[in-house]
């Protein structure tokens, strides 16, 4: 594609010279239609990301401030970035549209619910005790949701949040930043980031992920001082509060990786993951942090990925069906596609492709509060190939996605639990049942044979 921009836009901003290198990729072929979430829904060539692309290219390269027409169609990409797995150009079209986000937040005044909205969700989901205390207002306020007819600007989205709101606040883990749980054999060493709103939502998550690891000699440090990857406040535009994040975690993680040294940044959620091996990109102009940022960038590593160096022992025979959806951020942002199925097949399950695995389920982030219609429409559409499956129980790495989809069966009356792949990989090779499925009535599987590392969690400080 032609560009237009002047040497003087190229110079004054990295960000176009980045952009300008994008747009110049593509060739408008069309691909990314065919697997683009809200062109299958909208129909709209402008909710394409080639229609996005001329809107963008026509704002950045003339330096416009952006139209509402422009925020529109920015607003309901979800960011699943399946354009970029479809692309035959290598068009990199999430670096396109966080540019184009972050210039609707600089010449862009949003309505006042709008502003917000975008304003409370940043200022509690990155925070766990404000989402603690968020969720038990959630609680508070579920009985009185008749009246948000009252505030129709505010209402759908208001009403998405407390339908997303766990019904109580789960219980603490005590997987938490300034931890480490050492093992008595060490072969590897790994930071874990704690996060923000999976440990709030479930604690589990990473209890599992410790444990497993442990139980294979991985020592697992919570760095003191990291804390929410940046994702959240990034995608929504505010791309000073998403370097301040990314920058707080580089400084807990050099401070391993320079002190006792770090084999891998282990992330448990796939949405972090693909915001965290970005890092090296999204500080590339920083002096102080560019080259710090790049080499936390290259030891990030989904829980997945790391666990595919381990030599896994199944103790137990459990051989339950599992759909596995592999998320957005996974499969499109990190290009793990096979790793997690094959994990989970060694581990004794019977693994399902869900049809149209490529398609997102609506959750992206805050997406499903944002664009709740659309996301809404999404959501019945992964369950409904879910089911197509007829599995035990679904299996993903991402919160956003178990939370999406548990939302859905919940809605639709199916009793199927939603499991992390970390939790079941942790059951599998001498774990305890994960206990949603205890909840939802499974039966525990006796181990059948030695499980070959003490498991230490939680044993020491």
């Amino acid at each position: 594609m032609q560009t237009n921009f002047t040497p003087e836009q190229l110079a004054a901003d990295p960000r176009n010279a980045s952009s300008e290198k994008i747009l110049r990729t593509c060739v408008h072929c069309g691909f990314c239609t065919a697997t683009c979430p809200t062109y299958l829904l909208l129909g709209d060539e402008l909710d394409s990301p080639r229609g996005r692309i001329y809107l963008l290219k026509d704002m950045l390269e003339n330096g416009k401030p952006a139209t509402a027409e422009v925020v529109k169609h920015v607003d309901r990409c979800l960011s699943c970035l399946a354009c970029m797995t479809t692309c035959p150009s290598g068009v990199h079209y999430m670096h396109l549209v966080d540019h184009a986000r972050a210039h609707i937040e600089e010449t862009y005044t949003r309505s006042w619910h709008d502003r917000l909205m975008r304003k409370v969700l940043g200022a509690i989901l990155p925070y766990p005790n404000r989402f603690r205390l968020a969720i038990l207002g959630a609680m508070i306020a579920r009985p009185f949701k008749g009246l948000l007819g009252l505030i129709p600007a505010l209402g759908p989205r208001l009403d998405s949040m407390l339908q997303l709101a766990p019904a109580q606040v789960p219980p603490r883990s005590a997987a938490v930043p300034g931890r480490s749980f050492p093992v008595a054999t060490r072969r590897k060493r790994v930071a874990m980031l704690t996060g923000c709103a999976q440990p709030v939502l479930n604690p589990m998550i990473n209890d599992a992920a410790i444990r497993l690891l442990n139980r294979h000699d991985v020592e697992v440090v919570l760095p003191r001082g990291e804390g929410c990857c940046g994702a959240l406040v990034h995608h929504m535009g505010q791309e000073h509060a998403g370097h301040v994040a990314a920058k707080r975690n580089i400084d807990a993680w050099m401070a391993e990786i320079e002190g006792e040294g770090l084999d891998a940044i282990i992330i448990t959620a796939s949405g972090c993951g693909t915001t965290i091996k970005d890092y090296g990109f999204m500080l590339r102009d920083d002096a102080a942090y560019a080259e710090k940022a790049a080499r936390v960038s290259s030891l990030a590593m989904d829980i997945s990925e790391f666990l595919e160096t381990l030599e896994l022992t199944p103790v137990r025979a459990i051989g339950l069906t599992v759909a596995y959806h592999s998320a957005c951020s996974m499969q499109h942002g990190q290009k793990l596609k096979d790793g997690p199925k094959k994990l989970l097949s060694a581990a004794g399950f019977k693994v399902r492709e869900v049809p149209e695995g490529h398609i997102c389920c609506g959750s992206a982030g805050v997406y499903n509060i944002l664009q709740p219609e659309i996301a809404g429409q999404l959501r019945t559409r992964k369950v409904g190939n879910i089911l197509k499956t007829r599995p035990d129980i679904v299996a993903t790495g991402n919160i956003g996605c178990m939370t999406q989809i548990g939302k859905g069966f919940v809605d639709g009356g199916h009793a199927i639990p939603v499991v992390h792949t970390a939790e079941l990989i942790d059951w599998a090779t001498g774990g305890p049942m994960p206990s949603v499925l205890e909840e939802a009535g499974f039966a525990d599987v006796p181990v059948t044979g030695p499980i070959v590392r003490r498991n230490v969690l939680l044993a020491a400080e």
